[in-house]
């Protein structure tokens, strides 16, 4: 069965506290006349910390898209390598082990994907298959993990490798004044997460459903607007309340198992923000410490899109894992609105 490994993930060294920001928004937008409720929703996202690729002076610039893409690229052939091999080595198996490389980011563009740069520069074999997510947004964490699963089950003596390398700075744009503008210029953060999907063997998560959903009529809730200066991030204020109609979809799906998604023994959820954490606390009836992980990683580093359910994970592998055979939901959420949802039991390989 398909066990999903200890995640390894990174963040750049450049750090910007909720005090800092703060400030930068107070000196860079004071006469904008809903600068108050600006403050105080960036002040409750609870977003202590958040790691940026380049120092905040060279953030707060933009030189244009073609360079953005630019730092984009080179940022992420300098920095990704290291995150896959301390995955693989957690997962013990080398790049020749590896069948598909699945890469996930809505942060930047390459084509070819890098994928092909990795298999040629981590001496990955020629026929890994290649899996490049791009609009999947912060859903893409769960989605990767969901066609690793797919992908291991229709061939068991497979591994998936699953990357996510996302530097949501590279999209800050300071033209956008909107609130939900503002609001996200103090929520996304930077990071790199990489973890294997064994088809056999290995610690972790065996995983045994997964599933997707998608509320209707709500394609323009998340979303980009493409424009000459880059992606500009649109979020509609009824996000926050998302949970209410995606709540009744991961019941849905652990009712199909015979599971009780309110009765599980762990959660990795996408922290969106923490009113997804404590509205879906509310309507799975589970409680606020079932989300520690998620709400870990989005003190400490903010969202960092597809790369939280990996880095929440790796927070449950830093406690010591669960007891064996517990029974675990991991949750994705990104626009569409789209869930993508995965069920499975704690498994620690004996013969390791």
């Amino acid at each position: 069965m398909a066990t999903l490994c200890r995640p390894s993930v990174s963040v750049p060294e450049y750090v910007i506290t909720m005090e800092e920001t703060l400030e930068l928004a107070r000196s860079r937008h004071e006469d904008h006349p809903q600068l108050p409720l600006a403050l105080r929703l960036i002040e409750n996202t609870g977003v202590s910390t958040r790691h940026i690729v380049q120092p905040i002076e060279e953030t707060l610039k933009h030189p244009g898209f073609e360079e953005r893409n630019k730092v984009y690229e080179s940022e992420a052939k300098a920095r990704v390598p290291a995150v896959i091999q301390r995955a693989l080595d957690d997962a013990e198996l080398l790049t020749t082990d590896i069948d598909m490389i699945i890469y996930v980011s809505c942060t930047g563009f390459m084509m070819p994907s890098l994928t092909a740069w990795l298999i040629n520069s981590m001496d990955f074999s020629s026929d890994t298959r290649q899996i490049p997510i791009a609009q999947l947004g912060c859903a893409a964490g769960g989605a990767a993990i969901n066609r690793a699963h797919d992908f291991c089950q229709a061939y068991p003596d497979a591994n998936a490798l699953i990357v996510a390398c996302e530097f949501c700075s590279l999209c800050y744009q300071p033209t956008d004044l909107g609130v939900g503008s503002l609001l996200c210029n103090g929520l996304f953060g930077d990071g790199i997460a990489a973890a294997v999907v064994r088809g056999s063997g290995g610690t972790g998560i065996e995983l045994e459903r997964n599933g997707s959903y998608l509320v209707p009529k709500t394609e323009d809730w998340i979303m980009y607007d493409v424009r000459a200066t880059g992606f500009h991030f649109l979020l509609d204020k009824r996000v926050p309340g998302t949970m209410e109609p995606l709540a009744p979809a991961l019941h849905t799906l652990a009712r199909q198992h015979g599971w009780n998604a309110s009765e599980l023994d762990f959660y990795i959820i996408h922290a969106g923000g923490p009113r997804i954490l404590d509205d879906l606390s509310k309507f799975l009836e589970v409680p606020p410490e079932a989300f520690r992980f998620s709400r870990a990683t989005l003190t400490e580093y903010g969202n960092i899109a597809s790369a939280v359910v990996l880095d929440a994970l790796r927070r449950l592998f830093d406690e010591g894992g669960a007891e064996h055979s517990a029974r675990g939901l991991l949750a994705g959420f990104g626009p569409g609105i789209t869930a993508e949802m995965a069920l499975g039991r704690w498994h620690k390989d004996e013969t390791a």
